[in-house]
């Protein structure tokens, strides 16, 4: 059981601080690695909760690595987020306040496939095709967008 979860047994679904590394995938045709959570059904990069102790470019490459099976072989700091646009309530009714240290991964190894717990449907995308977002990653995507039209 992952740190968030042993503290969700105490506060129930109260906002919590939470910490996430997340990771976007580009290809050379710069196309960007998606999937679909099974939770709310939108679309989402790879990212999710830091665990106590963990080192975030580690959390990252995990996080990459149980939804879509790619392991990172590079990591770089594209930013950090936080604020209310990062505030999000779960379908189970968790509440976060999010702080996400997003990195862009251009060297992988491996072929992405479904982890059927939280993952549904895995595509690449253009920027200016992209799918439904989930919400706790729209403030950031629109940074990554207009980092690449500049």
């Amino acid at each position: 059981m992952g740190y968030i979860s042993e503290l969700r047994r105490f506060v129930g679904h109260m906002p919590l601080i939470h910490a996430a590394a997340s990771v976007i995938v580009e290809r050379g045709d710069g196309r960007i690695l998606m999937h679909r959570r099974t939770d709310n059904g939108l679309w989402n990069y790879s990212g999710g909760a830091v665990e106590l102790y963990e080192d975030t470019r580690d959390a990252a490459k995990r996080e990459l690595f149980e939804e879509t099976g790619l392991r990172a072989l590079s990591l770089e700091l594209f930013g950090v987020f936080s604020g209310e646009r990062l505030h999000y309530t779960y379908p189970n009714g968790d509440e976060v306040s999010t702080i996400d240290i997003v990195y862009i991964c251009r060297e992988w190894e491996g072929t992405p496939v479904c982890q059927p717990e939280e993952v549904s449907e895995i595509g690449w995308f253009s920027i200016d095709e992209l799918p439904p977002l989930s919400p706790p990653i729209v403030y950031p995507m629109e940074e990554y967008i207009k980092s690449k039209k500049r």
